[in-house]
């Protein structure tokens, strides 16, 4: 639990590292915005001035603070870790950071993968970037909306808003950077984690059991079938892996039963710890 617990406090603070380089060397120079709270972060910044570790802060901990009933206690502490951890080196880097291109796109490009990237590292330790969350929580709670409309909403309410102060053409970069963000969160935080289900049937699926468990460390289950020609009983074998060890399977495979019958398929979900592959 200690490993776990040290692993993700880890990855929060490499998050709040890599987006902080986004905010202050990509989207802050090139007069660039950001969605949701961190939007109002950055706009904050180019109406007063204020500093967007002290703004992101102030703002992120006032909504936990008004909204921390919307959250389990342990996603509410790590909320807190990665909201103090990311106003802090956004303070310590808002005066090193400088303009690294001067082309437009490539800011907005480079400023929502870094972003999107940082926040999906955090996501996947179990934290959040707090406010745009925590209000989404509440239209959900309130209002019936889905968490993902709610947070999609507030995002578009506040790139709108930033065309006052920035410009729509900026602005219309903006939404680009806030699509490859998106983009860059659901591939940290679900395609690197993507599952598949893997159905076995074969002569020898004694010895690919074994080798399954012993070499590859795995768990899986074994189903009885029979044959609808042959009429033949069979265990089928069934186990959920990472889609990276499919390759390692089926070269286990292929060695013990070149006439094995395989079938691949995408998880879309998992409930409960029992397939676990991590």
């Amino acid at each position: 639990m200690m490993r776990k617990t040290f692993k993700d406090l880890i990855l929060i603070l490499l998050g709040g590292i890599i987006f902080s380089i986004g905010i202050n060397f990509f989207t802050i120079p090139n007069l660039l915005s950001e969605g949701g709270i961190l939007g109002l972060t950055v706009v904050a910044h180019y109406l007063f001035e204020w500093s967007p570790g002290v703004v992101n802060f102030v703002l992120n901990m006032t909504l936990v603070l008004v909204g921390y009933k919307f959250l389990e206690k342990r996603t509410i502490i790590y909320t807190i870790i990665t909201i103090f951890s990311s106003s802090v080196i956004l303070f310590l880097t808002e005066n090193v950071g400088r303009r690294l291109t001067n082309d437009t796109l490539l800011a907005a490009i480079f400023a929502g993968l870094l972003v999107g990237i940082g926040l999906g590292l955090i996501f996947r330790a179990g934290g959040t970037n707090g406010g745009t969350t925590i209000i989404a929580r509440m239209l959900n709670q309130f209002l019936g909306w889905s968490i993902g409309k709610g947070m999609l909403i507030i995002d578009v309410i506040v790139v709108g808003g930033s065309v006052l102060i920035i410009g729509l053409d900026k602005s219309m970069y903006t939404l680009i950077s806030v699509y490859l963000g998106a983009k860059a969160i659901d591939f940290i935080v679900e395609d690197l984690d993507e599952r598949v289900a893997v159905l076995i049937i074969s002569n020898s699926s004694d010895q690919i059991l074994n080798e399954i468990t012993t070499v590859m460390s795995r768990g899986l289950t074994v189903l009885e079938g029979r044959g609808g020609y042959t009429g033949a009983n069979k265990n089928v074998l069934y186990i959920v892996i990472n889609k990276q060890e499919t390759v390692r399977l089926k070269s286990i495979i292929s060695v013990l039963d070149r006439n094995a019958y395989v079938t691949v398929h995408n998880v879309h979900e998992m409930i409960g710890k029992g397939y676990n592959a991590a």
